[in-house]
């Protein structure tokens, strides 16, 4: 068998956007992704390239724009895009923009390099010189690269767009306005500069397997591209036939649509958690590879990890589950969880969600379970090394189907595990990173689970003050200043509040203070109400109250 040709030369943006080349961006690879941000920049980096000398740009140093990767055989033009889809099509916008403010004389020839021209007489269409996914393509020939669409194209309310046409309305609308600000002969030397100084590094090669895997590597080498392109790439690219590629593509683009970019790069690092159970030693990319290994069945991966696993996540960070019984119970602790100062439990919680979705009671039991064992190492400040052991185990535990509610499943307390949290809640609980979390937990079982907080603003108060003034009555209440130390922390002397504080207010003495710091919170927490129906607030009072706050977490997180 004789060896893959790879090619790579440098052209000149004439010669890209020429008959040498039409390219097609397959319907695998992600919608148009540049925002204002990344076309401003490239704009900007051409201007000032061209204010590097007056006259005739041919004495201007060159311009490197990077790399694209193609799927072409040498003897035809037609290309597939691998990678630089961003850049080939912001480009194109870019000429279609300078197209709108040039003479008649340059917008002609600007054309030219958008589209070959057809024939009228044999009814042979316009041939584009990039093609892009078949849902944009009629819309960018008419508002890109045809002319006078660009006019169209900023009239369209943007909200009416999905994301990719939003991008190509806001990027022309930048350009032009961006444009229109420079001098007519500068227009020119523009287009100029970028027809004939600037070049593309092409790299090609007839095989579809060693063209992914040249993007790989190029991109591996820290190219703007996220983890989930590279391993869309590689594993869309894996599939046999051009219509399951597209079929599948646009599996994977609709469970990112429905997470969002962000939700959905963090999707594949707890999968990659779920797959390997250990804390991760290498690059997202590298080990995605090594334990879930998606090209080796890419169809499997997409229809029995992927598909079910970005639903999960999605039920679960926007507690939206659906059912006919127990939702409103399974949100709840959605909600609970996703206040969790890390986010070790999600691997776990993905996992055991896609496997027993259409059975509520087992979720409120496994979640109730989960949460108990998030919160009580977060308040016991359990190091980052051994959650994610736990986790591990639990991830291996509910792959065996073991019974997860025996005594000895990582996902049970055990004995010490529970004293240690029960001690926590005991002592200086403001002093805590999570008191926030405590306290809204604490507040919400007090409520009898029918708090809802939805505040621009929470903290956590002491009633007590940790500096009292010297003549009122909370040094009257708490003569000495070990005996203040002793109670100013504790869990009977803290409370919530849902706005802003008024700073000089909290040295107030008691009963200015219930009046004037804590009105109209009343409605708004239990824990607060508490305090308003107390007439003084001795360290009688902080003891009593002290017992029954660290009790009701000891039922509700059964320690």
């Amino acid at each position: 068998m004789s060896p893959t040709r790879i090619h790579g030369a440098e052209y000149t943006i004439g010669n890209v956007f020429s008959d040498q080349f039409f390219f097609e961006i397959a319907d695998y690879q992600r919608p148009y992704a540049w925002e204002t941000e990344q076309a401003g920049e490239l704009l900007d980096d051409l201007l000032t390239a061209l204010m590097e000398g007056p006259g005739s740009v041919d004495t201007l140093n060159p311009y490197f724009l990077g790399s694209i990767v193609l799927i072409k055989r040498d003897s035809a033009p037609d290309a597939e895009v691998v990678d630089g889809q961003q850049r080939l099509t912001t480009l194109t916008i870019l000429l279609a923009a300078i197209r709108s403010l040039v003479p008649p004389q340059y917008a002609n020839a600007i054309s030219k390099s958008l589209y070959q021209e057809g024939d009228p007489i044999t009814n042979r269409p316009n041939s584009y010189r990039l093609l892009t996914r078949k849902r944009d393509r009629a819309f960018f020939r008419q508002y890109i690269q045809d002319e006078g669409g660009i006019e169209q194209l900023v009239a369209i309310d943007r909200a009416t767009l999905t994301d990719s046409r939003r991008n190509f309305r806001d990027n022309a609308e930048l350009f032009r306005k961006r444009l229109t600000t420079v001098p007519d002969a500068e227009r020119i030397r523009l287009l100029q500069f970028i027809i004939t100084r600037c070049f593309l590094v092409v790299v090609s090669t007839p095989d579809l397997t060693s063209a992914y895997r040249i993007f790989s590597v190029m991109n591996d080498r820290g190219m703007d591209l996220s983890p989930t392109d590279i391993l869309k790439s590689e594993t869309i690219g894996a599939i046999d036939g051009e219509a399951e590629q597209e079929h599948y593509a646009q599996i994977w683009e609709s469970e990112e649509e429905d997470l969002g970019r962000d939700a959905f790069r963090e999707l594949f690092a707890h999968i990659r958690t779920i797959k390997s159970k250990v804390k991760p030693q290498k690059t997202l990319l590298e080990e995605f590879r090594l334990y879930v290994q998606p090209g080796a069945n890419p169809k499997k991966f997409i229809d029995e990890l992927l598909r079910p696993y970005s639903d999960a996540y999605e039920y679960i960070r926007m507690a939206s589950y659906v059912s006919s019984r127990r939702a409103e119970d399974v949100n709840k602790l959605f909600g609970w969880l996703n206040r969790i100062e890390n986010f070790d439990w999600v691997p776990p919680a993905i996992l055991f969600l896609s496997r027993n979705l259409q059975d509520a009671d087992a979720l409120v039991r496994f979640y109730t379970d989960l949460e108990r064992l998030a919160a009580s190492m977060m308040v016991t400040r359990v190091p980052l090394n051994d959650r994610l052991r736990r986790y591990g185990q639990l991830l291996s535990a509910i792959e065996s189907n073991d019974d997860l509610y025996q005594t000895s499943s990582p996902l049970q307390l055990t004995t010490e595990e529970r004293n240690e949290a029960l001690l926590a809640l005991s002592g200086d609980v403001y002093l805590m990173k999570p008191r926030l979390y405590v306290l809204l937990r604490l507040d919400a079982a007090l409520s009898d689970a029918g708090a809802i907080y939805d505040h621009g603003i929470l903290s956590v108060e002491h009633v007590l003050p940790q500096n009292p003034q010297p003549n009122s009555n909370w040094v009257r209440w708490f003569p000495t200043a070990e005996e203040r130390v002793r109670y100013v922390h504790k869990l009977g002397n803290l409370l919530l509040l849902s706005r802003r504080k008024n700073s000089s207010a909290q040295n107030y003495d008691f009963d200015r203070k219930k009046t004037t710091y804590f009105s109209g919170s009343v409605a708004n927490f239990a824990l607060t109400n508490q305090v308003h129906l107390e007439h003084t607030w001795t360290p009688d009072v902080i003891e009593r109250r002290q017992q029954v706050l660290v009790g009701t977490l000891k039922q509700l997180w059964r320690l």
